[in-house]
């Protein structure tokens, strides 16, 4: 099992994309770091589904933002239906403000030659993140931004692991468990208070 850490703190999410949108942050990657971040949390897609979306995935002929859209998964093989919420749609339209008329087929996290965001860039970057805002960087990696959407799924709109398992493709909900980072102390806790 993963050992890296959801970001727990709905304040710590929000520093991270404020630090993020800073000024002391590379200009060139603010749109497209942030739209990583913002995709990551909203999606609970893992870093290599979410590394290999191209604009087509996410925009119409028309230009315009989908709803949803579908995704084959690389590790299980399996169609994920993924839906465009209010975050994520905000994150796109920043971010094709600044690439100004990007080609569909282009990946929409890419380096400046063009290819695709591969996963230790992106696990440099979320280091980078949490460290910015005060959290341990040892802590955090990839998976932490699916691991995030699972958290806060069930910790602040009461989703029921059984959902978020079905959601995160996962074969048991003891799986869904540790992998969101519900310990038995927290189980505990709530047991006490019903």
């Amino acid at each position: 099992m993963n050992n890296v850490e959801p970001v727990r703190s709905k304040e710590k999410i929000y520093a991270i994309k404020q630090y993020i949108l800073s000024d002391k942050y590379n200009q060139e990657y603010q749109a497209r770091d942030y739209l990583l971040f913002v995709f990551g949390i909203n999606s609970a897609l893992r870093i290599s589904d979410l590394l290999s979306l191209k604009i087509k995935d996410v925009i119409n002929s028309q230009g315009e933002i989908k709803e949803s859209f579908k995704i084959k998964t690389k590790k299980t093989k399996k169609e994920m239906k993924i839906l465009i919420n209010e975050s994520v749609r905000k994150a796109l339209k920043f971010y094709l403000e600044k690439e100004k008329f990007p080609d569909p087929n282009d990946y929409i996290f890419k380096t400046r030659t063009g290819q695709n965001l591969d996963r230790i860039r992106a696990w440099v970057l979320i280091k980078k993140w949490v460290k910015a805002v005060g959290l341990d960087p040892s802590s955090y990696g990839t998976h932490t931004l699916r691991k995030s959407w699972g958290y806060h799924s069930r910790k602040n709109f009461g989703i029921p692991i059984e959902l978020i398992s079905e959601k995160l493709r996962h074969k048991s909900n003891a799986i869904t468990k540790r992998y969101i980072g519900i310990s038995q102390e927290e189980i505990n806790n709530i047991e006490k208070s019903l």
